[in-house]
């Protein structure tokens, strides 16, 4: 069975970051996740917090000098990292509110392609952007955007699938 989310629409991104006394998704389901993009428990990493806001799921985030591609400019993978991650986490918790469930069903990325618009500013907050377009099963299609400097300067579509007991990723975050 094939659910349609809803169409694409034009997301413009807050001037100020939303209260934080929502927890942000990493928090509450992955606390001892150690990815990359989005673990709260790895030290090195981007550390994302994604929160829902209406139906996107949103990240407000800052770039640290160690990200840069050249000076001034956010390196492309990062940029791909972040895009990612956050897509994920709008796929898992797209299925968890779905379902009704209580924890969030581990996803992994099936496929992502992103496409790098413009040079994303280093400097300021980058704020991700991800919603479900499409939900058939375990499988979910996610649309994001990486908004900088007033900008949308990356976007992304992606695949993600949640995973069974067996499979290399299940319980991954903790």
């Amino acid at each position: 069975m094939s659910i349609l989310v809803g169409p694409r629409r034009l997301f413009r991104a807050p001037r100020r970051a939303p209260a934080m006394d929502t927890p942000a998704v990493q928090d509450q389901y992955a606390p001892h996740g150690i990815c990359f993009g989005c673990g709260p428990a790895n030290a090195k990493g981007l550390r994302i917090k994604s929160r829902w806001e209406g139906d996107k799921l949103v990240a407000h985030w800052h770039a640290e000098p160690h990200h840069q591609a050249f000076p001034g400019v956010l390196n492309g993978g990062i940029c791909g990292a972040l895009l990612d991650c956050h897509s994920n986490w709008c796929a898992s918790t797209t299925l968890l509110k779905q379902r009704g469930l209580s924890e969030a069903p581990t996803t992994v990325t099936s496929e992502f392609h992103v496409k790098l618009k413009r040079p994303t500013p280093a400097e300021g907050e980058i704020t991700v952007v991800a919603w479900p377009t499409k939900v058939e099963g375990d499988v979910v299609t996610v649309e994001a955007e990486l908004h900088a400097g007033g900008k949308v300067t990356a976007t992304c579509t992606g695949v993600f699938v949640a995973v069974k007991p067996g499979h290399p990723a299940y319980h991954r975050w903790g």
